[in-house]
């Protein structure tokens, strides 16, 4: 084995800029190849990212290779609030908060049977941001969630048929969140808040292939949830100057998921992936803050609860790879991603409908190298959500909502 190799590998995958943007929570967005296909690349041959993918799929790469990505959403939206009588009081429209997903992989063939594998990459993350002195604001005018899984990857291919793999997951996020005090009595703000904090923790996944022949493949992936119990910094503003401080602490749970995948192999040059994704959002119940040791003693209260209720979902995906040539190949795919955020659970951290995704790529590769571009366009949708009782409104409309999206990678074998 070629350690200098393998030691870049592993820098690459573990202190990749991990930077994510989008109008969503999930991430799919891992390789330029997976953003052409909509995400269904479950059963990609010599591909890298399948680490992130498939991680029983592994057993599709020969030798060792290493592979970067990076993923660039822009997301955009128009938003209504309404008063108790239902009368418009605001429109308006989301700060253009563009960020990138970066994904980073190594896998090397041990023998015959067996596969390591690495990655970096975001499975759950988000940006949204909204004008300060909008009544959105009192509601949220800036949330981010970055995050990042490390994912070292043990896979055994048993047969010709069979193939497994067993992952562990280390999960690292990162949660701010900004928002305008607001008095619903004074019917004024009264201050901003900020909350900032960060967590790690632990989860697992687990995957097997079974091949029902040459040309029709099944897969299997499943991904725990993981639980984090985020310490933070609380601060507050007053409008009448100063700052209060306070210990927060909270528990945040990303969800366990399914993949279910199909591939089926027309002839050498072309093939077709169908992809279900169920993820268990229901664990998104509640954010509730818990403010301890405050600066200003008797000011904050104790707790600052929002209710989610969020619902399970489905996502579907099916994605086209046409090979014209053993060196250039053209892609295409299409995503549906249910709304899982009920009436009374919607907020401006994440005011995302159902989703459409329409994407196209293509890719070149050679003996030693491939290079892939990819282009998506996401319509968001609308969301209609409720008001919280220290909103300055009652209920809100966020419409006409989409993400650009644009992708490169590159591979090189050893």
């Amino acid at each position: 084995m070629n350690k200098n190799f393998l030691a870049l590998g592993l820098a690459a995958a573990l202190l990749a800029p991990q930077v994510a943007g989008a109008e969503g929570f999930a991430i799919n967005e891992w390789s330029a190849e997976g953003v052409a296909m909509g995400g269904a690349r479950m059963f990609a041959e010599d591909d890298a990212a399948n680490v992130a993918y498939n991680p029983a799929s592994i057993t599709k790469v020969k030798g060792e290779v290493m592979k970067s990505s990076y993923t660039y959403l822009s997301p955009h939206g128009n938003y209504k609030l309404y008063d108790g009588a239902g009368k418009e009081i605001e429109d308006g429209k989301n700060v253009v908060h563009a960020g990138w997903a970066v994904g980073s992989y190594y896998v090397r063939q041990i023998n015959d049977k067996e596969w390591f594998g690495i990655g970096a990459f975001p499975r759950f993350a988000m940006v949204s941001e909204f004008e300060r002195a909008s009544k959105a604001s009192t509601n949220a005018f800036f949330s981010k969630l970055n995050g990042v899984s490390v994912t070292p990857t043990y896979a055994h291919k048993f047969d010709k048929k069979w193939s497994a793999a067993v992952v562990a997951e280390i999960n690292y996020v990162g949660l701010e969140l900004q928002k305008n005090s607001y008095h619903p009595v004074a019917q004024m703000n009264v201050g901003a808040t900020q909350t900032e904090g960060e967590s790690y923790a632990l989860g697992w996944n687990a995957a097997a292939n079974y091949a029902f022949d040459d040309k029709n493949e099944i897969g299997v992936v499943y991904r725990s949830r993981i639980t984090h119990s985020l310490e933070a910094d609380f601060k507050m503003y007053p409008a009448t100057g100063g700052k209060i401080t306070a210990d927060a602490y909270g528990v945040v749970t990303l969800p366990d998921s399914w993949d279910i995948g199909y591939n089926h192999k027309f002839d050498k040059k072309t093939r077709l992936e169908l992809k279900a994704t169920r993820t268990n959002w229901s664990t998104y119940d509640a954010l509730n803050i818990s403010l301890s040791n405050p600066s200003v003693p008797g000011v904050l209260p104790s707790d600052v609860n929002s209710a989610k209720n969020w619902e399970s979902g489905w996502r579907y995906a099916i994605g086209l790879e046409h090979n014209f040539s053993d060196k250039y190949a053209a892609m295409a795919g299409f995503a549906f991603d249910e709304s899982s955020i009920p009436y009374n659970g919607g907020d401006f951290m994440v005011p995302t409908g159902l989703r459409r995704t329409y994407s196209i790529g293509a890719r070149y590769n050679d003996k030693k190298q491939t290079v892939a571009v990819a282009l998506g366009w996401m319509d968001v949708g609308s969301l209609d959500f409720a008001g919280h009782a220290t909103d300055a409104y009652k209920s809100a409309h966020a419409y006409d909502s989409f993400t650009k999206i644009a992708s490169i990678s590159y591979q090189r074998k050893f």
